[in-house]
C-alpha cells in the first residue's frame, strides 16, 4: 500500500498539470469566453460567405443557410427570394408549404423587417417550436432581391436586431457577388472589343501576304495559313479570363511570323524570357495587342527597318514584361487619352488592356508607357506571380 502511495501522488500531480496546461492552452489560443464566441461566429459567417459570393439561389441558399441559423441560434431559418422559397434549415418542415413565400410578402413590398407572431405563423401541430418568425429583406444596391427568416417559440429585441445584421450582412455578399459578376461581363466586353480591333486590320494584311506566296511559294504559304489558323483560334476562343505568359507568347510569335511575311527582312524581333516567368498567369489577350502596336503604329510607318523587343523578367514575387520599338513613337498626350479610355483614340487596345489589368490585380498594376514622337515606345506592365482568383484555364 505505502509503494501505491507514491504512484498515486504522481499520477494526480499529471492530471493536475494536465488541466493547467489545457486551461493555458485554451486561454493562449481564444483567450476570454467572449473571443471565443467572437472566433465561433466568425468562423461561421466565414462558411457561409462562400456559397452567397455566388449570387441568391438554390444551391447557395441552402449551403447557406444552416450557417445562418447557427448565427442566429433559432428553431428554424429560412431564405427566400421575391417569389418561392429557396432554403429551410431546422424545425417546423410542415411550415415550408407556401408559409414561407406569403410571410416574406410584406418585407419585400415595404422594405423593413417584420416581427410576426401566433396569428401569423399559423401551426395546427402542438408540438410545434415555429410560433414566431422575423422576417428581414435582402437587399442588393438598395433593391429588395429575398429575405432572411428566424423562426422560434418567440421574439425578443435581441433576436430582431440579431436577423437585422445577419441579413445586412448577407446583402453585403451578394452585392459583392453581383460586383464580381459586373466585373466579369466588363471583361468580357473588354476583350469582344479587342478582338474587334484585331481582326479586320490583321486578317485583311494576313490573307494578303499569304495570297502572295501561293504561286512562288506553295509550301510557304500552306505554313503561314496553318499558322493564321492556329493564331485565329487561340485568340477567338471562348473559355478562360487568363492564359499563361508561355501561351500568351507562342500566340504572339504566330503573329509575329504573319507579320514578318508581310515585312520581310524590315522586321526583326528580339525575346528575353526568363524560363521561371513562363507558367505565370495573366488576363488573356493582355500582352498581343501591346505588339500588335509596336507593329501598326510603330513600325508601319517607318522607312528602313524596325526592331521590337520582348523581355519578360523574374522580380521576385512579380514578373516584369516589356514590349519595345524603335518605331516612330507616339505624341504623349495621344498616350495619356488612350489610358483614360478615350474611343477616339487609335490606341484603343492601350487602354483596353490598362483597364484589364487594373481590374483584376488593382491600380498599382497598369500599364506604363514611356514614348515620344521619332523615339520609339516602350510598354511595360508588372504582373504578381500569385493572386486570389487568378489561374490560367
Amino acid at each position: 500500500m505505502r509503494d501505491l502511495l507514491p504512484a498515486l501522488a504522481i499520477g494526480l500531480v499529471a492530471v493536475v498539470v494536465a488541466v493547467v496546461l489545457a486551461r493555458m492552452v485554451r486561454r493562449r489560443h481564444f483567450g476570454t469566453p467572449a473571443d471565443l464566441a467572437t472566433f465561433r461566429t466568425l468562423h461561421t459567417a466565414s462558411l457561409a460567405s462562400p456559397p452567397l459570393r455566388t449570387g441568391l439561389n438554390d444551391a447557395s441558399a441552402e449551403k447557406a443557410v444552416r450557417h445562418l441559423r447557427a448565427l442566429l441560434g433559432t428553431s428554424a431559418v429560412a431564405l427566400t427570394d421575391t417569389s418561392r422559397l429557396l432554403a429551410w434549415d431546422g424545425a417546423g418542415n410542415h411550415h415550408h408549404d407556401g408559409q414561407a413565400v406569403l410571410l416574406a410578402s410584406g418585407a419585400i413590398s415595404q422594405g423593413q423587417t417584420e416581427v410576426l407572431g401566433p396569428d401569423q405563423v399559423r401551426c395546427g401541430e402542438p408540438d410545434c417550436p415555429i410560433r414566431h418568425a422575423v422576417i428581414t429583406p435582402v437587399t442588393v444596391e438598395e433593391r429588395v432581391v429575398g429575405t432572411l427568416q428566424a423562426y422560434g417559440r418567440e421574439t425578443s429585441a435581441g433576436l430582431v436586431r440579431a436577423a437585422t445584421e445577419v441579413a445586412r450582412w448577407v446583402s453585403g455578399q451578394l452585392e459583392l457577388a453581383e460586383l464580381d459578376q459586373s466585373r466579369t461581363r466588363a471583361m468580357e466586353a473588354e476583350l469582344r472589343a479587342l478582338r474587334a480591333q484585331i481582326s479586320p486590320h490583321f486578317i485583311y494584311n494576313s490573307l494578303t501576304a499569304i495570297g502572295s506566296f501561293i504561286r512562288t511559294d506553295p509550301e510557304r504559304a500552306r505554313e503561314l495559313l496553318l499558322e493564321f489558323a492556329d493564331f485565329t483560334r487561340y485568340s477567338f476562343r471562348r473559355h478562360g479570363e487568363f492564359t499563361t505568359l508561355a501561351e500568351e507568347l507562342r500566340s504572339i510569335d504566330r503573329y509575329l511570323l504573319l507579320e514578318k511575311a508581310r515585312f520581310g527582312d524590315r522586321l526583326h524581333v528580339t525575346l528575353r524570357v526568363a524560363p521561371e516567368v513562363l507558367p505565370v498567369a495573366i488576363p488573356f489577350l493582355c500582352l498581343q495587342p501591346l505588339v500588335e502596336n509596336a507593329v501598326r503604329h510603330g513600325l508601319e510607318n517607318k522607312p528602313g527597318t524596325g526592331r521590337i523587343s520582348i523581355a519578360a523578367s523574374d522580380m521576385g514575387n512579380e514578373t516584369l514584361i516589356a514590349v519595345e520599338d524603335d518605331g516612330v513613337g507616339m505624341d504623349p498626350e495621344r498616350v495619356r487619352r488612350a489610358l483614360a479610355g478615350d474611343p477616339s483614340s487609335e490606341s484603343v487596345g492601350l487602354g483596353n488592356v490598362d483597364e484589364r489589368l487594373r481590374t483584376v490585380f488593382g491600380d498599382q498594376y497598369g500599364l506604363v508607357v514611356e514614348t515620344a514622337e521619332g523615339a520609339g515606345t516602350k510598354v511595360s506592365m508588372r504582373v504578381p506571380k500569385f493572386h486570389p482568383g487568378v489561374r490560367a484555364s
